[in-house]
Parts: structure tokens; sequence; C-alpha cells
């Protein structure tokens, strides 16, 4: 019989859970790793905070949709203490990160629950436009993304999607009204982007008329 690795790790950890119960917050980021929906519950029950950070500033909603812990993702969305806003150490939200990972579901629905869409510095939009999923950047300009939304460095995301994201992507955007002349801190356009990515026809659409 074949175990998948994720239900052997599961099995291994869950054991050293149970023997003193998933009370503390390593206890939470360690069900969460295993996508154990049942010791992250227990874990809320025994009063941890679910919007605590681990170690390395991340919270457990952030980390579950990074690493598509999902079950224990529901487990956490359904604790209403959960703050779908609540931030890792380097500005980033759940929604964010199921923007990049093009979990459109999870976008909705992080979304209902009051989610930001739009936000200083780095964006959800900047994120689903660094992506592979076109419908992730399609739901956020629905909802009243603001498409020329500028990171810390000046960078919009047409100039993510332009280099990293979906060519579709950058195209959706640029019909959408996001501004294909605007620089950033290094003086870069998103043809620039586009052109450093080696997507010469998608430069060439870029320019500014």
């Amino acid at each position: 019989m074949r175990i998948h690795f994720k239900s052997a790790v599961y099995l291994v950890l869950a054991i050293g859970i149970s023997v003193a119960r998933a009370d503390t917050p390593a206890d939470l980021f360690k069900a969460v790793e295993i996508d154990a929906p049942h010791l992250v519950t227990q874990a809320l029950v025994a009063g941890v905070d679910p919007n605590v950070r681990d170690d390395k500033g991340q919270v457990a909603l952030f980390v579950a949709l990074r690493g598509e812990s999902l079950q224990a993702a529901e487990a956490l969305l359904a604790h209403p203490g959960t703050d779908v806003d609540a931030a890792n150490a380097n500005g980033e939200t759940p929604l964010m990160m199921a923007a990049l990972r093009g979990q459109l579901p999870w976008m909705q629905r992080l979304i209902e629950r009051g989610a930001a869409i739009n936000k200083s510095g780095w964006t959800p939009l900047h994120y689903a436009a660094s992506g592979p999923s076109v419908p992730a950047v399609e739901l956020l300009v629905g909802r009243g993304a603001v498409l020329d939304a500028r990171s810390p460095n000046g960078t919009t995301p047409l100039m993510m999607a332009a280099r990293y994201g979906a060519i579709d992507a950058a195209d959706l955007l640029l019909a959408k009204g996001a501004d294909p002349a605007l620089r950033n801190e290094r003086d870069l356009t998103a043809a620039d982007f586009a052109t450093a990515a080696g997507r010469e026809p998608l430069a060439q659409r870029l320019k500014p008329r």
C-alpha cells in the first residue's frame, strides 16, 4: 500500500501533537502545515489566537493558503476571531496569497468576509497580476481594485503582469484602462518589464501611443 507523503507526515506529526494536546501557537502552525483541521480547531478552542504570528512573522491563514492546506484554512476561516486582513511581516495578506495562487473560491470567500481589495503598498491585484490566473485579475478588477495601484517602489499591477504573470492578464489590464505610460522608481514602464521577460510582442502593445 502506498501512502501519500503529506499523509505520512500528518500521521507522524499528529501523534506528536496529540500527546500534549494542540494548545500552543506552535501546535497551531504544525496543524496548518499538515492540513489537519481538527487539530487547528482544537488549538483554537484551547485559546490560541487565530491571528498569532510564527517566528517568521507569518499568520496561520496566510500559511495555510500558501501551502494549499485548504482544510486547515477552512477551520481558521470558521473561527469568528480570525482577521482575514491580518498581514505578515512583509505586509502580505491572505487575499494576496490567494490571488497569487489563483484560488478564486478563496478570493471570493475572503472578500465576502471583508478582506481589503485595495490597500497601501503592494495590493492583491499586484499579486494576482504576478500569477498565472487571468480570472483572478478579472475578479479583483470587477470588485473595484485600483488598476494603477503603486507599490512602495512605484511598480503597478500592469508591470507585474507584463513580466511575471499571464500575457492575457496584461492585455486585460490594458483593456480595462491601466496606464502603460507610468514609470516606477527605476524609470521603467510596463513595456520595459515585458522586454526584460522576452515578451516583445506584448512590449510593443504596451508602448504608449
